[in-house]
């Protein structure tokens, strides 16, 4: 026990039903500090706090107006841009059920639906010119699988915002560690004027999630 009282390490105790992962992961959740932040500040997640920082390190929402969240659920990333942006237009998709949020047009469908993109763009006054992803593919405990459908994913969301993004517009997106493979990096770098990996502070230690930033939409030909 602390000094102040508080214990630095809670524990779950192990009820016969959980699972020794789902004891680790609530240790997790009861010793973070992006958790009790989130439900402090009225974030849905502590996911928002990724954002945060990728914004103070990027500067990626001062001019948004337009804006795709892809894989919104639960809904802390558009909660980041209602509060910095209030009068932006944001649309988000997720095959998850997300609670209404005000100003917010959630779509619950498969972005790999290939109706999604038409839908996403009919549901903004104009071209976005933010597209963000937070999506990550479901884990099967194999690594290069894993990998393989986590950047299957992040091409598909890169193409989106190529096909998409009005000039000068900006594109950030989760990946695994080791960042984009060589020829999604490649793709960006043509299309963007700045291509970069970032992990921000709220993204746990151990986590193998990174993110690529590309700004600055060059247009398309």
């Amino acid at each position: 026990m602390s000094r102040s009282g508080r214990d630095p390490d809670k524990r779950v105790r192990s009820g016969r039903k959980r699972s020794q992962s789902s004891i680790q992961w609530l240790e997790r959740q009861l010793n973070d500090p992006y958790v009790k932040q989130a439900q402090l500040d009225g974030y849905r997640s502590r996911a928002a706090y990724k954002l945060l920082g990728l914004d103070e390190r990027f500067n990626l929402l001062s001019k948004a107006n337009r804006v795709v969240d892809l894989g919104i659920a639960p809904g802390g990333w558009a909660q980041v841009v209602r509060r910095k942006r209030p009068k932006a237009g944001i649309v988000g998709i997720d095959l998850l059920e997300t609670d209404p949020i005000e100003g917010v047009t959630i779509l619950m469908m498969d972005f790999m639906d290939d109706k999604a993109p038409a839908l996403l763009e009919a549901a903004l006054d104009g071209p976005p010119d933010l597209v963000m992803s937070d999506m990550a593919a479901n884990t099967v405990g194999h690594k290069q699988t894993d990998h393989l459908r986590t950047i299957g994913l992040v091409e598909t969301a890169a193409d989106f915002a190529i096909n998409t993004l009005e000039k000068g517009g900006n594109f950030v997106s989760k990946v695994l560690a080791g960042g984009t493979d060589k020829d999604l990096l490649n793709l960006l770098k043509k299309h963007f004027t700045s291509v970069k990996h970032a992990k921000p502070p709220a993204s746990r230690k151990g986590s193998s999630e990174w993110y690529v930033v590309a700004q600055g939409f060059k247009g398309r030909n």
